[in-house]
């Protein structure tokens, strides 16, 4: 009610979801000016990612106290990135110092945002001005002068004069900026939410408000950026719960990683950021301190290389699950998103903040086998709108819809990126799993690489997508029956009578039962009595040697297969935790495509 110069938690509500429109539609020319900490090109798509949380996750209400709480909540538990992280920690401020009320007047309001400005500064281990946290700051400190004028919106209205400004002054005060002659991403972005409030103020619509759509505004006239390299290869967040969190201990562990450290929360509920190259080693540390509800890490070498360094028009997407060598995944500009494991309630991201090796000793020491779960949607939303910054259309490459929700997950947001965006995403299901989906996605890699069209790269896709096989020999049942891929009864029965069992994947991309044996070393050679049948009736084009750690029968089947088809593995790969988490420690495959 902002016309009796009362604000209360309903029209804040609205005032905050005007801004976050605003951060969405404008989430492509913030990521093209982004230079600062890291030429990253994602402060947009961090900051969208971010207020989208809030509007997902809120609801209005009268109380001020109860949605100031709700919306800090929210962005903490949403916060991406650098920028999104030091925005949520502002609005924790916000939160923190706001009176437990109905509605605020403006000098309240005034003077909470002039206190919660200190909550940012102690965030960040190396504040630095002109950006984001200037900004902000200076913006707070004009509400804070004019904290006695007659209404919120006239003192508004003006404060965006003053916030422009400080924008505009930001390549003065820093270096980085001054290079090349753009204003802070950062800063850039909430100036955006600012101005979306206004838009709220100037017409104050609700039911125009939640009713209209605002694309995601096309940047075509930004010129291109010359970066400079950055220090570190991951952007890498976690949210950690407790009771009572030491967070001096907490933010000397971040500190010991990396750079751009950013903690942000309470004792309760605690944000961190770091740009590291191990962000590995840093959860298995951090996991000490409370639990890990939530874990992020951004390759920022390939969101550079996405915005500045790209190869084709067309950019490639798949899931941690498809397995390859890094080296491809490089070469070839392959974006991964990847599925989550879980040791009980803490929360690892598959092959980037758990490796191979150190998921089969967690899995060996833990009481409870390991669980799994698919990306969020928002995950693959943040992926697409960053890459339709600078691609013209994506492809999106998923394990069997029939084994993993990945790609009906990936399909949701592709609908609702391409129609913010007006580009082209197609989300292919591979049918199929690990080494095979691996190849799938490799050989799709060089049609892109030679330059083929969206649709020309569809139509190869259909003459050879049917043309994969995996074999698995699993050492025992313990695994697929906890994944609930053989029911309790049948794997108890395979215990008592020591099988062993030889999985494959059928046309519709569902795993069965192809053969089973009573001794590991004889299930092997069952295995590749399978592979002389199928490879003998067709050539094979390439084949991948996959194991659960288990090296010695990865170079059993790899002698084998070289003598079989008469050529060196594409590559031999300690199979992604999730396979693992579902077929067991020891477990070896063989996966080939056909000519």
């Amino acid at each position: 009610m902002i016309e009796e110069n009362l604000l209360d938690g309903r029209m804040f509500f609205y005032l905050f979801y005007s801004g976050g429109k605003k951060v969405l539609e404008y989430q492509q020319e913030i990521n093209k000016i982004n230079v600062f900490p890291v030429p990253d090109a994602d402060t947009g798509t961090n900051l969208a990612s971010t207020v989208r949380s809030v509007m997902d996750m809120i609801r209005p209400d009268q109380s001020f106290k109860i949605i100031t709480n709700s919306i800090a909540e929210a962005a903490l538990i949403g916060a991406r990135g650098n920028s999104g992280v030091i925005f949520a920690q502002f609005l924790n401020g916000i939160n923190e110092q706001t009176c437990d009320c109905h509605a605020i007047s403006l000098k309240e309001f005034a003077t909470s945002l002039k206190n919660s400005v200190r909550y940012l500064y102690e965030a960040i281990s190396e504040p630095v001005e002109g950006t984001m946290l200037t900004v902000i700051r200076e913006w707070s400190e004009f509400m804070y002068k004019h904290k006695d004028g007659l209404d919120f919106r006239s003192v508004f209205i003006k404060s965006i004069e003053a916030a422009e400004k400080s924008l505009r002054e930001t390549p003065e005060k820093l270096k980085a900026l001054a290079k090349f002659n753009v204003v802070d991403a950062g800063a850039k972005g909430f100036v955006v939410f600012l101005q979306g409030i206004l838009d709220f103020l100037k017409h104050q619509s609700i039911k125009s408000l939640l009713s209209s759509h605002r694309s995601i505004e096309i940047v075509e006239d930004i010129p291109e950026l010359l970066h400079e390299k950055f220090n570190f290869r991951y952007c890498t967040e976690a949210l950690i719960k407790g009771e009572d969190l030491d967070q001096r201990e907490i933010e000397s562990i971040i500190h010991s990683f990396g750079d751009s450290a950013v903690m942000a929360g309470t004792k309760k509920l605690t944000r961190i950021h770091v740009h590291t190259d191990r962000p590995d080693h840093l959860m298995n540390e951090l996991r000490h301190t409370g639990t890990l509800t939530y874990q992020k890490a951004d390759d920022m070498m390939m969101q550079y290389a996405a915005a500045h360094e790209r190869k084709w028009n067309i950019a490639l997407v798949t899931d941690s699950v498809c397995d390859l060598p890094s080296e491809v995944l490089n070469e070839y500009q392959i974006h991964m998103v990847p599925l989550n494991l879980f040791f009980g309630e803490n929360q690892y991201i598959d092959k980037v903040t758990i490796t191979p090796d150190k998921f089969y000793h967690l899995m060996e020491e833990s009481e409870n086998l390991p669980s799994t779960s698919q990306p969020s949607v928002k995950s693959f939303v943040n992926l697409y709108s960053q890459l339709l910054t600078n691609y013209d259309s994506v492809i999106s490459v998923h394990l069997s819809e029939h084994l993993s929700g990945t790609f009906n997950g990936a399909q949701t947001a592709a609908d609702k990126v391409s129609k913010e965006a007006g580009k082209r995403i197609t989300v292919l299901d591979t049918k199929t799993l690990s080494g095979s989906e691996g190849l799938l996605v490799y050989r799709l890699s060089l049609e892109i690489a030679k330059g083929k069209t969206h649709d020309e790269v569809l139509t190869a896709w259909k003459k050879w997508s049917v043309n994969t096989r995996v074999l698995v020999s699993v050492k025992n049942m313990k695994n697929l029956v906890k994944s609930g891929r053989v029911s309790l009864l049948k794997g108890q029965l395979a215990k008592v009578l020591g099988i062993k069992p030889i999985i494959a994947v059928n046309k519709e991309g569902k795993t069965y039962l192809m053969d089973k044996t009573l001794s590991q070393k004889g299930n092997m050679k069952r295995v590749m009595k399978h592979l002389k049948l199928l490879i003998n009736e067709r050539k094979v084009w390439q084949y991948v040697v996959l194991h659960a750690n288990n090296e010695e029968g990865a170079g059993w089947f790899t002698n084998q297969m070289k003598e079989l088809s008469g050529q060196e593995p594409f590559a031999v790969i300690n199979s992604s935790p999730v396979v693992g988490a579902h077929l067991g420690n020891k477990t070896v495959a063989v996966a080939f495509m056909y000519e």
